[in-house]
Parts: structure tokens; C-alpha cells; sequence
């Protein structure tokens, strides 16, 4: 017995020593490839939606034909928030204060696990414990590749729609995503389970995709369209049009110079050589609580240029009522974003954005112009990206003063904020 536990932590003791031994080596080459920067994109394996499989933080364990890869990681991001508002919609006899919503949160705490198995497989489970209900499960995942031009996804993932929710959650030039995205539309009528927003984010579902001779991508499926907080089925058939109740999506992409990696920025691909066009449009039949059939498009467009990284996008959403709610009116909302980031030296990105939103509908006049100012630095050898940035919410083009100042209820006019992130 005693022989048995002697050779048990031999083993053990012998084993540890040689991950950490891969590790540093690994870790030693990949610091010696960044110091001339010469790391490719190639390298990088960034669908897992977090931080890239084949990245150098932490470790990973691979067999000798890496047929077989298994990736544990952390992913850490804590904010400090200012938020000033307008006047409009305060009620000062409730000491309802200008500055709200303000201090210290934890956005992200994601315990996950990656990698793949038998060659065909990737596969991702990670949990964010700074969530609440199921919004706690951000992703569960396996994805087999039949050939690299047919490939399946199914669990929780990301829907194929705008390229700034699907870039890589660390690798975003800005810490908030753009305003047009994630504001909820204004709907003149007062029903609770009617909140449309134009991103749709993570959900559950099945997805084929691919990529065609290393420059056309696609993805189509179907999903829940009920978001990433509900895990479970809850959807039926509609009423409308027959069909089930889910979310109908797909995207295709041109990538010339080949596979775009998704990252608005990093100090390891400061020699990169890429572009993407894309376009993409979804069906949410019935969502919101069979209150409204959605329909969504969009056009995406990204470049890396060596030290430099553009991006741009614009979409559109059509609002339209079921027959049950007994309105005939329909609304139509579009926005979209331009932004570009430029690394003035290895560790330090800087970052401009412009976003619009016409949150209001077409119906009315007035827009939402949000310009925004981002400057992130990568300390070296540690993982760490600190960021920083500043939002304006500026009102424009509204018929009366009452439409100028419903259009930004719920959106501060003055938003700053620093964020830490730490990933291993």
C-alpha cells in the first residue's frame, strides 16, 4: 500500500512538472514570437466566444497528435462606473438624484472549460457566477466538424447576428458594447412583455456553419429567441403564420485575405492582414411573449491592418404585432456604429467610436448620437487589459421638445468608466 502511494505521487509530482514544463516553454516561445510580433492569427482559435482555445494564458493539456485538446480558464472583469442623467423623467419630490447607477460591479466571473476531442469535436461550458438565473449557464456547447466547409453547433452559443457581439468577449476595443445594441426600443404602447432590442446575444439552439475555401463564411440555424436568461423550452406554435415559435437566423461572410480572427484588438497580432464583410438577418416569430413578430438585418464590415483595426456596422428591425394584440400598426428602428483603434505603442490601443440609434422609430423624428473615446493597455506578462472610456448621449433632429426627451429615458447622458480584466 505504502509502494502504491509512493508511485501515485511520483507520478503525479512527475506529470504536474511536465505541464508546467510545456507551459513555460510554451509560454517562453510565445513571448519571444511578441516581442517582434510576429503571432498569427492562425494560432489563435477564438470561437469559443471567451478567450481563444490555442491562447498562451494558463495551460492546456494536449495529446501527441492534438487530436485531443482540454483548456481550463478564468475570466475576471470588475468596472468603476460614473452615470449622470437628464432631468427628463427624474422626480425631484422622491430625491431622485442626476447621478445613478454608479460605483463598483463585477460583470464577469467565468469559470469555464475548452477545447476538442477526436479531431472533430470543439467544445466549451463556462459559468458566469456574477450572474443571476440563467444568465449564470453563459454557454454550453459541442460543435462537430463533418469537414471544415460543414460544421454543426448545438447548445448555448452566440446567435449569428452583429460582429460586436460576436467578437471575443476579451478582445473588444471598448469595455460597454455600442448603445444601439443593447437600448431597448420605445413602443407607444404599454405592455410589459414588448421590450424589442436590436442585439440578440447568447441563446439556445443548433447551428450549421462554416467556412468555403477559406473565404466565404455561413451560418444558419434555428434558436429559442428567448435570450440567454431563459435555459429552458418554453416556446409553442404561432397563431400567425404555423410555425414553431423560435428565432430564424443566418449570416454569410466574405473574407478575402482569409479567416478574420475575432478581436478588435491585440497586442500578440500587430502583423495581421484582414477584412470582413457580412451580412445578416433574423426572425423572431412571436417573441415577446407572442406579442410581436421581429424581423432583423444587418450589415457588418472589419478590418486589421497591422497596428490598426476598423470596424462598422448598421442594422435594421421591423416591429411587427400578432394578430391576437389586435393592432395593425407596425414599427421600424435602425442604427449602427463606426469605429476604429490604432495601437500607438505594443501595449497601449487607443480607440473612437460614433453610434447612432433611431430609438424612437421612423414614424418620428430624432436620433441618438452617442460619440465615445476608449484607451486600453495590456500590461505585459500579466493578462491584464485595463481600459478606460467616455460616452456622450447627444439628442438630435426631434420635432418637439417632449420627443427629445422621451428619446433617451433610461440612457445617461454622461457615462464614464474603467475597466480591469484578468484572463487565464
Amino acid at each position: 500500500m505504502k509502494y502504491n502511494k509512493l508511485f501515485a505521487i511520483v507520478m503525479a509530482t512527475s506529470l504536474s512538472a511536465t505541464v508546467f514544463a510545456e507551459s513555460e516553454k510554451d509560454e517562453n516561445e510565445i513571448m519571444s514570437a511578441d516581442s517582434i510580433n510576429v503571432v498569427q492569427a492562425s494560432q489563435l482559435n477564438m470561437d469559443n466566444g471567451v478567450i481563444p482555445i490555442a491562447d498562451d494564458r494558463g495551460f492546456t493539456l494536449q495529446s501527441n497528435d492534438g487530436n485531443f485538446v482540454f483548456k481550463p480558464y478564468l475570466y475576471l472583469q470588475s468596472t468603476l462606473s460614473y452615470r449622470y442623467y437628464d432631468d427628463e423623467g427624474l422626480d425631484k419630490a422622491y430625491n431622485q438624484d442626476n447621478v445613478a447607477n454608479s460605483g463598483f460591479a463585477m460583470n464577469y466571473a467565468i469559470i469555464g472549460f475548452t477545447g476538442k476531442a477526436f479531431g472533430k469535436i470543439d467544445y466549451n461550458v463556462s459559468v458566469n457566477a456574477a450572474a443571476s438565473g440563467g444568465n449564470i449557464l453563459q454557454q454550453a456547447w459541442i460543435d462537430y466538424a463533418a469537414m471544415p466547409e460543414l460544421r454543426f453547433r448545438v447548445g448555448k452559443f452566440k446567435t449569428p447576428f452583429t460582429h460586436a457581439y460576436l467578437t471575443t468577449l476579451g478582445e473588444t476595443l471598448f469595455p460597454t458594447l455600442p448603445t444601439s445594441l443593447t437600448a431597448q426600443a420605445i413602443l407607444p404602447y404599454s405592455l410589459n412583455a414588448v421590450t424589442p432590442g436590436i442585439g440578440t446575444g447568447f441563446d439556445l439552439g443548433v447551428e450549421m456553419h462554416g467556412l468555403i475555401w477559406g473565404k466565404f463564411g455561413y451560418e444558419v440555424g434555428l434558436w429559442n429567441g428567448t435570450g440567454s436568461a431563459q435555459n429552458g423550452a418554453t416556446k409553442g406554435i404561432s397563431d400567425d403564420n404555423h410555425l414553431p415559435s423560435l428565432l430564424y437566423a443566418g449570416r454569410v461572410t466574405f473574407q478575402p485575405k482569409g479567416a478574420m480572427p475575432m478581436t478588435q484588438g491585440n497586442p500578440k497580432l500587430l502583423h495581421e492582414d484582414k477584412m470582413l464583410f457580412g451580412l445578416s438577418a433574423n426572425y423572431n416569430n412571436e417573441a415577446e411573449s407572442e406579442s410581436t413578430n421581429d424581423f432583423r438585418a444587418g450589415f457588418e464590415f472589419a478590418m486589421l491592418k497591422n497596428r490598426w483595426y476598423v470596424g462598422a456596422e448598421a442594422y435594421y428591425m421591423h416591429i411587427g404585432f400578432t394578430k391576437r394584440e389586435k393592432i395593425d400598426d407596425s414599427y421600424n428602428y435602425w442604427g449602427g456604429y463606426a469605429q476604429v483603434g490604432y495601437f500607438v505603442h505594443r501595449q497601449v490601443q487607443l480607440g473612437l467610436r460614433y453610434d447612432f440609434y433611431d430609438r424612437n422609430g421612423t414614424g418620428k423624428d430624432g436620433i441618438l448620437n452617442m460619440p465615445a473615446a476608449s484607451v486600453n493597455y495590456f500590461i505585459p506578462k500579466t493578462n491584464i487589459k485595463l481600459s478606460a472610456m467616455y460616452q456622450y448621449i447627444g439628442r438630435t433632429g426631434h420635432a418637439t421638445q417632449l420627443d427629445r426627451d422621451l428619446d433617451d429615458l433610461g440612457i445617461c447622458t454622461h457615462m464614464a468608466q474603467l475597466m480591469l480584466q484578468y484572463a487565464f
